[in-house]
C-alpha cells in the first residue's frame, strides 16, 4: 500500500519542513510514502470562504485516483488514540487498498464535494493547529503507528 499525505500549499517554515522531511524518510522504511504539495488556489483575496473551499476543492479532486481511500484530516473526524490509529492503520494495510491518501486542506476546510469523495475523516486533536504544523504532527503519528505495529521501543505505554 502506498501512502499519500496530500497538502494544499507548501510548507514554509524551515523548523516544520525539517521535521517533516525526518519523518517522510523514517516512514519510507515501513512503506512507500510521498507528500504531494497542490499549488494553493489563485487570485483568493477577493474570494469567499465557500469560493475559497471550492478552487481548493477542485484542486484536490484533480489530484485523486478513483481506487484512492480518501482520508481528511478534519477537526470533525474522528479521534483516536496513538495505539488504536496503528490498528485503524493495520487494518487499512490488509484490506487491499492501493493507495491511502491522506489530506490536509486549506485554512477553511473543505468543500462540500471533498467531504462526499472522502472514505473517512480523523482529527488528531480537539484542539486547533495551523495548516503546516498539522503535516509534522501527523506524519510523526503515522511513523509512531508503524513503529507500534512493528513492536519497536519508539511508542512508550
Amino acid at each position: 500500500m502506498r501512502i499519500t499525505l496530500l497538502v494544499v500549499g507548501r510548507t514554509t517554515s524551515g523548523y516544520l519542513r525539517t521535521g517533516i522531511d525526518d519523518y517522510a524518510g523514517r516512514l519510507n522504511h515501513y512503506a512507500p510514502f510521498d507528500i504531494q504539495h497542490l499549488s494553493d488556489a489563485k487570485n483568493t483575496r477577493h474570494q469567499t470562504e465557500a469560493q475559497q473551499k471550492a478552487s481548493e476543492g477542485r484542486l484536490i479532486l484533480n489530484a485523486l485516483e478513483s481506487s484512492d481511500h480518501v482520508v481528511l484530516l478534519d477537526e470533525h473526524g474522528r479521534q483516536h488514540t496513538s495505539v488504536d490509529f496503528a490498528r485503524w492503520m493495520q487494518k487499512r494495510m490488509l484490506s487491499g487498498v492501493k493507495r491511502l491518501v491522506f489530506v490536509v486542506g486549506g485554512p477553511y476546510g473543505f468543500s462540500p464535494e471533498v467531504y462526499t469523495r472522502a472514505a473517512d475523516k480523523l482529527s488528531l486533536s480537539a484542539m486547533t493547529f495551523s495548516h503546516e504544523m498539522i503535516r509534522l504532527i501527523f506524519v510523526e503519528q503515522l511513523y509512531r503507528a508503524f513503529t507500534i505495529l512493528n513492536h519497536e521501543p519508539y511508542h512508550h505505554e
